[in-house]
C-alpha cells in the first residue's frame, strides 16, 4: 500500500474513524437524577448501534482508504472498493441520526431515581453521529473538492529523490548526479568530453547531443530519463485501462522507461509503471 498516494481527504475520513471508535466507549444515552453507583452503557451495549453506526463507519473508512493506496483496485458488482467504503460511511451517519432521533425506552434497571421522562442521547451517540457524518461527507467530497484531493503527506524535493526499486541514489538518470557507466561517462543534461566514449559513439570520437530530447523521438533512439511534471498529471494502467493507477506530483522526479508515441511508460516511486498520456511540458532531469 502507498502511503503517499492518500489524500486531504482520506486524512479527514481516518481521523473521523479514530474518533468513532472513540466514541463507542461513551455514554449511549443519558438520564436526570441517576446516581453514581449506576453505570450507563455505552455504544457497545446495543447491538444495532454497533454494527449499523460503529462497525459500518470503521469499515467504511478502512475500504476508503485501502482503496487510494492500491495501486489497482478490485471491483466488486461493477464498483470498486473506495464507493463500497463511502456507501458504507453514508450508512453509518444515516443510522446515528435515526438512533439520535428516535431515542428507545425500555430502562427500567437504571434506578428508581431515574427521572420519569424519557432517556436523552448520550456524549457517545452524538460524538458518533458528528465522526460519521464528517467521515461521509469527506468520502464523497474527495474526487470533488480540490483541497481534498491533494497529496496527504509532502512530496519529496526534487533535488533529492527517493531511489526507484533497489537503485542506489546517484544511480543511473539520477538529475545532477554522476553516471555510474564507463570512463568518461557524461552526467545527464551535460555534453561528453572530447576524447571520452559516449553511448553510441567510438573511443575519441566527436561529441554526440543528448538522444531523445523530445517526447516524439523515436523509440529505437529512446534512452531512460527522469523527469518531472509542472501539474498533477494522471498514470493510466499499461492495458489501456480508462481508470488512473497514480497521480504523477509537481516537486517530485519519476523515471521515463519506455516511450509510446507521444506518451511516456513512466515508473512511480514505489515501483508502478504506467502510461503517461500528456508529455506536454514536462521537465527532463
Amino acid at each position: 500500500m502507498n502511503i503517499r498516494s492518500l489524500t486531504r481527504g482520506d486524512g479527514v475520513v481516518l481521523g473521523a474513524a479514530v474518533l468513532l471508535f472513540i466514541a463507542s466507549f461513551l455514554d449511549l444515552y443519558s438520564f436526570d437524577n441517576v446516581p453514581d453507583s449506576v453505570d450507563l452503557p455505552m455504544l457497545w451495549g446495543s447491538g444495532p448501534v454497533v454494527f449499523s453506526v460503529v462497525l459500518a463507519g470503521v469499515i467504511g473508512a478502512a475500504l476508503v482508504v485501502v482503496a487510494r493506496g492500491l495501486p489497482q483496485v478490485p471491483k466488486v458488482a461493477g464498483l470498486d472498493l473506495g464507493q463500497f467504503g463511502a456507501a458504507f460511511t453514508v450508512f453509518a451517519a444515516w443510522s446515528a441520526l435515526g438512533n439520535i432521533v428516535d431515542v428507545p425506552g425500555g430502562f427500567d434497571n437504571i434506578g428508581d431515581n431515574a427521572s420519569e421522562g424519557a432517556p436523552s442521547p448520550g456524549i457517545g451517540l452524538i460524538l458518533a453521529l458528528v465522526a460519521t457524518l464528517l467521515m461521509a461527507a469527506a468520502a464523497i467530497a474527495t474526487p470533488l473538492v480540490p483541497a481534498l484531493k491533494g497529496a496527504l503527506l509532502p512530496a519529496p524535493r526534487p533535488a533529492a529523490p527517493q531511489p526507484y526499486g533497489a537503485q542506489p541514489p546517484g544511480g543511473y538518470g539520477y538529475p545532477g548526479a554522476q553516471q555510474p557507466g564507463g570512463y568518461g561517462h557524461p552526467q545527464p543534461g551535460q555534453p561528453g568530453q572530447p576524447g571520452q566514449p559516449q553511448p553510441g559513439q567510438p573511443f575519441g570520437g566527436q561529441p554526440q547531443p543528448q538522444q531523445a530530447q523530445a517526447p516524439q523521438a523515436p523509440a529505437g533512439d529512446f534512452s531512460p530519463f527522469w523527469f518531472a511534471v509542472p501539474v498533477p498529471r494522471p498514470l493510466f494502467a499499461e492495458d489501456g485501462s480508462p481508470t488512473p493507477i497514480a497521480e504523477l506530483a509537481p516537486g517530485t522526479w519519476y523515471l521515463a522507461v519506455e516511450q509510446r508515441g507521444p506518451a511516456l511508460v513512466a515508473q512511480t516511486q514505489d515501483g508502478r509503471r504506467g502510461v503517461l498520456q500528456d508529455t506536454s511540458g514536462i521537465q527532463r532531469g
